[in-house]
């Protein structure tokens, strides 16, 4: 089944629904079991109905399956924010003494999750170049749980050497995670080139109107077999005290592993779960997902274009333009060469920055993404301004930088609006 059709019909049977064209909406905490044999089996795996809502909801379960088939993936858990998908993907594989390696281009509340947070934790982050990963292996040791990246970093725009990442992990049994929230699966799917986990906010261009918050954690077909028996992940394959000493490597015929431990281990134990509206309004957007994103794909290169040509404009990172330096890698790994709607730009001045942020009309002051209405923000001062001079530099961040989100308006109306904000 295409994508385009998987995200309107996979996981819903209208027989199921009342006849109900529209998928219904769940909204309940709990279920009635019927009797005590079935609730008993259903705590014990045997019977795959619902518990509870923080476990799993007939509504949530719907957006998960699609989710999972668009990335060509054997499972999803759907969170209640991309943070928390963040956060969870982690948590599933490292413990305290363990760590972790992240690319230096990504998401600024990404990075700080990482690099603090987890670190509260006693989980150590450690930093590696993407776009080459040369680096990366010298920074593997019999500690090293996962390895991060983004497959379009936001807001740098780059796409990392994903073979070669792809690559060092498997050598070294190490579970590969990106964040494939940028691209989103229309345009490229990482799990069907060898990453191990994708995760996304779908607060963003699956919502695609700003409405919800929501995360999602997709697992690859492959997981299962990487996990089992794997040392570094001892805690897949011993009895887990904290649900009547089940190993979870031995349910590796009828589980994806990898979501399992992460829905009764930790979804179960945290609870930041996405509500049963939330996951309804994302079912909806994922039907016009593939539409969207030809939209803002089509609509960011006639902008993109249009700033690259322009006098304050430094330079423009958008691999859609020809001279950008991962055009290449968009034309080898995504979809038509497409790169979605999100780009970065500097300008000649940090004044010029300012000026264009107070004087644009049509776009929006606004750190979210993936929306209809275009947005623009200035990264250094919102979205990664909680990192260090230091840590702004590595990243790629500087004063001059501007972050757009192209949305679905018109694009000559947005070129228009971007040139009258720079005179």
């Amino acid at each position: 089944m295409r994508q385009e059709t998987a995200a309107i019909h996979v996981g819903y049977d209208t027989n199921e629904g009342f006849g109900t064209m529209a998928v219904p909406i769940f909204q309940s905490t709990a279920y009635d079991f019927g009797s005590a044999e079935t609730a008993a089996a259903r705590f014990d795996l045997k019977d795959n109905g619902y518990i509870y809502t923080r476990l799993s909801n007939p509504t949530t379960d719907i957006f998960e399956k699609r989710v999972a088939a668009l990335e060509g993936g054997a499972a999803a858990i759907a969170t209640a924010s991309g943070q928390s998908a963040l956060f969870y993907s982690i948590i599933n594989l490292a413990q305290a003494g363990d760590n972790i390696i992240i690319a230096k281009k990504i998401y600024g509340g990404t990075t700080v999750l990482f690099t603090h947070t987890l670190k509260r934790f006693g989980i150590e982050a450690r930093v590696f170049d993407s776009d080459t990963a040369d680096d990366l292996e010298s920074l593997i040791d019999e500690k090293t749980r996962a390895i991060f990246f983004e497959t379009l970093s936001n807001p740098q725009i780059s796409i990392p050497n994903i073979e070669k990442i792809v690559e060092i992990a498997n050598k070294y049994g190490i579970i590969s995670i990106t964040d494939n929230t940028v691209p989103t699966p229309i345009i490229f799917q990482p799990l069907r080139h060898g990453v191990d986990v994708c995760v996304h906010s779908a607060s963003k261009y699956m919502s695609g109107q700003g409405l919800s918050l929501a995360g999602v954690v997709v697992s690859a077909n492959h997981l299962n077999e990487k996990l089992k028996g794997n040392k570094r992940y001892e805690h897949f394959n011993v009895p887990d005290a904290s649900y009547h000493d089940i190993v979870y490597a031995d349910m590796t015929d009828h589980f994806d592993i990898y979501t399992l431990r992460m829905r009764l281990a930790i979804v179960r134990d945290i609870g930041a779960v996405i509500s049963p509206f939330n996951s309804w309004q994302l079912i909806q957007g994922l039907e016009t997902l593939a539409v969207r994103v030809e939209r803002h794909s089509q609509n960011a290169l006639k902008v993109a274009k249009f700033l690259n040509s322009h006098k304050h404009i430094k330079s423009v990172a958008y691999p859609g333009l020809a001279d950008n330096v991962d055009h290449a890698k968009a034309q080898k790994y995504f979809k038509d060469g497409m790169a979605n709607g999100l780009f970065c730009f500097e300008t000649d001045s940090f004044e010029r920055a300012k000026k264009m942020l107070e004087r644009v009309k049509l776009f929006k002051i606004v750190v979210n993404i993936g929306d209809t209405k275009s947005l623009i923000t200035h990264p250094a001062s919102t979205t990664h301004q909680q990192l260090s001079s230091e840590e702004l530099i590595k990243a790629g961040i500087t004063k001059e930088l501007i972050r757009v989100s192209i949305g679905l308006e018109n694009a000559e109306d947005l070129i228009a609006d971007l040139a009258q904000a720079l005179e």
